[in-house]
């Protein structure tokens, strides 16, 4: 009592295959993945849009940067 077995769940699935049809529920699957997709997508944007771009018209043709470094003396 009060636990499913699998002849419960293919009750359950026999029961939604009846009510709404093989293709509409094709049809609702596709429309999750693609749901899923946009937001798996717009997460990963998210994260791009953090990174600063880089500013490649103000270093011109240049592609590194040289940069003079000091050693750190102790006290």
């Amino acid at each position: 009592m009060g636990g499913t077995s699998w002849i419960h769940w293919v009750i359950v699935l026999v029961v939604v295959i009846l009510i709404f049809g093989t293709k509409k529920l094709g049809n609702m699957g596709g429309d999750i993945g693609k749901a899923v997709k946009g937001f798996k997508d717009g997460i990963k944007g998210e994260d791009d849009k953090n990174v600063p771009p880089a500013r490649t018209e103000e270093l011109g043709d240049k592609s590194t940067i040289d940069v003079d470094t000091k050693e750190k003396t102790r006290h």
